[in-house]
């Protein structure tokens, strides 16, 4: 997800973040009853980083690793490193651009697809082989190797020798090393030897088994299309499914036992930072700081202004008012997370458990109730399990 929009001077964007916080709408006062929870990792923290993308992609492979293994134990729950990914898709990206004459937005953003991409290249290892902090803090902070890798990559796209040396991949390399570690080629994990292929294949993960729905007019429906947006910089293919079907398709992955990503924009003031998400009618405040401040601000001015009575009022969705707001760009590609579960509040509207990357914060410790109109709305795509969608879409869509 793209996460390098451009920030405002501290000066003035403190002064305005509390005007604009003084003016948002609290949501109603919510209750949720669980309809359908599937199992889950724990809560991560992202922290500093603009891995979104990761982090809930990896989030949603583990807990395809313990439904398609049957693990019951939360103790045998697999850990996936997010930094391995990390690293690998740096220096992916590193390559593409130099091949484009950087002519490529290079920066820590990406989507989800990535994660596949260096799951099948790749493989996978645990946290505990490569946590990625080697650089003296115990959350991620990647504002330094973001900006050394970018300085570095724009450097070399300038071909001061007039030919690319040999060492170049070399040292772009080392930066990641230095940051992350280096990717193991081999490790040991409880007692047993992999390598990350054999031990992505220890949990029975097909790269091939995933694929991303999308919902928008200026494609044809029920074909595939890559995704307008800049941090899909390997131009992976979503397909494409009228907003009703996209809804329902969600829905009945969760309810028959499977999980999805959930890529799309929280700058809405309707997704909260105490743990709803409503698509209430209103302009989102942007905040500089940590990614949670960013999109939903700081908590110190939460709360200034009277809650509404009764159930929460929501913009009506339509088809054309989606492709409007991704046409307009009041919709962008901001943030990545993990969709896990099925609620409804008091009213009976139904809402879809989302965890988030920015650790165990908010009413509900990390997790988000979104409601079906802020997912049509605001969704711009998700990834699931092929066997996870309805068989009649599969069948129009030709997936085997």
């Amino acid at each position: 997800m793209k996460l390098n929009k451009i920030l405002m001077a501290a000066a003035i964007a403190v002064p305005a973040l509390a005007h604009a916080q003084a003016q948002q709408p609290q949501t109603p006062e919510l209750e949720f009853t669980i309809v359908k929870e599937n199992p889950i990792t724990s809560v991560k923290n992202q922290n500093s980083s603009g891995t979104c993308w990761c982090f809930s992609a990896i989030s949603f492979l583990e807990s395809e690793a313990i439904r398609l293994n049957n693990i019951k134990d939360k103790n045998l729950y697999p850990d996936f490193s997010e930094m391995f990914v990390v690293s690998h898709s740096y220096q992916d990206r590193a390559d593409k651009y130099i091949r484009l004459d950087g002519n490529l937005t290079f920066g820590a953003g990406s989507e989800c697809e990535d994660v596949i991409h260096i799951m099948r290249d790749y493989g996978l290892v645990p946290n505990s082989v490569m946590t990625g902090l080697n650089y003296g803090t115990t959350l991620p902070v990647h504002g330094e190797v973001d900006a050394a890798a970018l300085a570095y990559v724009q450097a070399i796209q300038k071909n001061p020798n007039r030919s690319l040396s040999t060492a170049w991949r070399n040292g772009f390399k080392g930066i990641m090393d230095a940051y992350f570690g280096e990717c193991p080629e081999e490790f040991e994990y409880n007692g047993k030897k992999y390598t990350p292929a054999s031990y992505r294949d220890s949990y029975k993960l097909n790269p091939d088994d995933y694929v991303t729905l999308t919902s928008f007019t200026h494609h044809p429906f029920y074909t595939q299309f890559a995704i307008e947006v800049c941090d899909n910089w390997r131009s992976d293919m979503a397909y494409n499914v009228p907003i009703d079907e996209f809804w329902d398709a969600i829905y009945y992955a969760i309810e028959n036992g499977y999980t999805t990503t959930w890529g799309g924009d929280v700058s809405e003031t309707g997704f909260t930072r105490t743990g709803s998400a409503l698509l209430l009618d209103t302009t989102a405040p942007r905040a500089a700081g940590s990614d949670q401040e960013r999109w939903v601000g700081s908590d110190r001015n939460q709360g200034a202004a009277a809650r509404p009575e009764g159930a929460p009022k929501e913009k009506v969705v339509t088809q054309e008012s989606r492709q409007k707001d991704f046409d307009n760009k009041a919709t962008t590609d901001d943030h990545g997370m993990h969709a896990f579960g099925i609620a409804k509040d008091q009213y009976g509207n139904k809402y879809l458990m989302i965890k988030n990357s920015w650790g165990e914060t908010g009413k509900y410790k990390g997790i988000w109730y979104m409601s079906e109109a802020f997912t049509k709305g605001k969704a711009i795509d998700f990834m699931v399990h092929k066997d996870g969608l309805p068989k009649a879409l599969k069948d129009k869509l030709g997936i085997k």
